[in-house]
């Protein structure tokens, strides 16, 4: 497979197409920092949740799909299918919590709700934690699928692949600031997508699949095709269904599924005109991310398994390039003719940009804002701290790319960073709505999960992935709950400051509120109906909309039409009940 005249000069178009944006809006993103990390607290929500959605559209979501297909079906997907619930209840909960908030990262949030030296600390503590060691991991689990794709689709080999990438990505992500990385993203999404949804045509018509029908048919993709997974199948079941559904969506923290929001999910909604744009933006990205986006994927990987039955064919057809059940996806993508391969080569390296441009801005924005500003250089002009946050994406992107070189697959990422997070996620939950949750609290979850994380990757053990999450989780939380109870809350003052500025709401607070009440002070303002219940129901009727219609797709690929019908029916009727109980909540602020 060689890329044509045609398929180089439409590669060439989209980078300078990229470098272009990045100019233009250079200028307005270096005049002070609140323009360079939020883009002036002024993006819509359409801009918005399109930018959140490209920038989880990696250029290793796709091969991390074909690892899952491949390995344990369709079904397999459920294991971040199930973040769906997350992404919901950040939709009708917390974004307009965020919004309100008003903090320029979400780690300055801890000191906006927790006291004293401690919160200074974990503020500091989190921001290199999160913005380097944690962000460099996530960066290169995505920099190794650029290593993939190079070797795979251009004959390159691992270093020249991440010096070309990460030159080209670092130069467009330190000029323009997040308003380049966001209306970059827009273009960049509808190329992904086009490019992605025509190859996924090509593929599945291609000489060895002969269509849909034929694929769909074959007795080595049949197994495959379930939705749910084989309840005969009992470890598969727990693993892959269970296990995610009833366990992993609350408790684990995973990058643009952060339980509470959070992350460069946070830096979307904070970036928002106002709470109503933050509440739409964040639907939008959880309708396209979780309901439009797979099935292209899906229908790739499932041909790869005609084409490329096991890890050995792939070995034989590349022999020069690292050997997973991931590399299936570009493998795949060599077979497309020329323009189309450029094209979709072009998409690739756009979601590649999209995602390691954000990451590298949303660290860049810990490290400069909650780190360095914060504890060593305080008294700078904005175009100081606007500098380093572009000497610092240079220098998270040289650590990415090196540690990329150290990892195998992505589906191994995936697992590792799942596990490193395990436990922390009902803090990020419970913390807005029980003034119990301290600094120690966060402390403690934090630590207790990244050694347990570290013991069950180091040390010999015979648990499996879905037990060492079970046990992650369970230890994390009992640990940070029983700590929460035998520490002090944080100050009164910090207390009532937040509440008055944040209105949450809720049972959790309503010592607080009895105390400030007893000593004359208002933290109430207007008082409104409590609305979390009926963001629950939202956030229920919301997933059942959109579970339904990833379903209902499926089932029309599948031809199993009155399946379908059934699915898209369910889907309306919960939308109906979705604005029902949406209409109920509080008015917007």
């Amino acid at each position: 497979m060689q890329l044509n005249n045609i398929d180089w000069l439409i590669i060439a178009s989209f980078f300078v197409f990229s470098l272009i944006i990045g100019v233009i809006v250079s200028r307005k993103s270096g005049k002070n920092i609140t323009e360079f990390f939020l883009s002036g607290r002024k993006m819509p929500w359409w801009l918005l949740g399109i930018s959140m959605v490209a920038t989880t559209f990696s250029a290793d979501t796709p091969n991390l799909v074909t690892d899952i297909v491949r390995t344990n079906g369709v079904a397999g997907n459920w294991v971040w299918w199930a973040f769906l619930l997350t992404g919901m209840l950040t939709v009708f909960i917390y974004a307009k919590l965020w919004r309100r908030s008003k903090v320029l990262t979400d780690l300055e949030f801890y000191e906006l709700r927790y006291s004293g030296k401690g919160a200074a600390f974990l503020r500091g503590f989190r921001a290199f934690y999160l913005g380097a060691v944690f962000n460099v991991l996530i960066m290169a689990s995505v920099c190794l699928a650029g290593i993939k794709i190079g070797g795979a689709l251009l004959g390159l080999d691992p270093v020249e692949t991440l010096l070309i990438s990460c030159l080209i990505t670092v130069t467009y992500s330190s000029i323009g600031g997040l308003r380049g990385i966001i209306i970059t993203d827009f273009f960049q999404f509808i190329l992904a997508m086009g490019a992605t949804f025509w190859a996924a045509y090509e593929i599945v018509n291609l000489p060895q699949i002969q269509g849909l029908s034929n694929l769909l048919s074959h007795p080595d993709v049949i197994p495959k095709l379930s939705l749910i997974p084989d309840f005969a199948d009992r470890d598969l079941f727990i693993a892959v269904f269970i296990i995610p559904i009833a366990v992993q969506w609350w408790s684990v923290w995973y990058p643009g599924a952060e339980p509470g929001g959070g992350g460069y999910i946070a830096q979307r909604m904070l970036s928002a005109k106002d709470e109503k744009n933050a509440i739409w933006a964040t639907l939008l990205f959880n309708f396209m991310h979780y309901a439009v986006r797979p099935w292209p994927w899906i229908l790739i990987a499932l041909a790869s398994i005609i084409v490329f039955p096991d890890l050995n064919s792939l070995q034989e057809a590349f022999p020069n390039t690292i050997v997973g059940n991931d590399l299936a996806y570009p493998a795949m993508i060599s077979f497309l003719p020329s323009g189309l391969l450029g094209l979709l080569v072009a998409s690739l390296i756009a979601a590649f940009m999209s995602t390691i441009s954000t990451h590298l801005n949303w660290g860049s924005s810990y490290l400069v804002h909650d780190f360095y500003r914060r504890f060593y250089v305080k008294d700078k002009s904005e175009k100081h701290y606007v500098f380093m946050g572009r000497l610092f994406t240079v220098l998270l992107m040289i650590a990415s790319a090196f540690f990329a070189l150290y990892l195998n697959n992505s589906l191994q990422a995936f697992g590792i960073i799942l596990q490193i997070g395990a436990g922390t996620g009902l803090i990020f939950i419970l913390r807005w709505f029980w003034y119990r949750i301290n600094v120690y609290s966060e402390l403690t979850a934090m630590i207790v999960s990244f050694l347990i994380a570290i013991c069950f990757e180091f040390f010999p053990n015979d648990f499996s992935v879905e037990q060492k999450l079970i046990l992650g989780v369970a230890f994390t939380t009992i640990t940070w709950i029983f700590v929460t109870l035998i520490t002090p809350p944080s100050s009164m003052d910090t207390l009532q400051n937040f509440y008055k500025k944040i209105q949450p709401g809720g049972p959790g607070w309503k010592k607080v509120i009895e105390i400030s009440e007893a000593n004359g002070v208002d933290i109430t303002g207007k008082k409104e109906k409590w609305d979390v219940p009926n963001g629950i129901l939202c956030m229920v009727f919301g997933s059942l909309s959109v579970y339904s219609i990833l379903f209902g797709i499926g089932y029309i690929l599948y031809g199993q039409l009155n399946l379908a019908f059934t699915f898209i029916s369910i889907s309306i009727l919960a939308v109906y009940l979705l604005m029902k109980f949406w209409r109920r909540m509080s008015a917007v602020r």
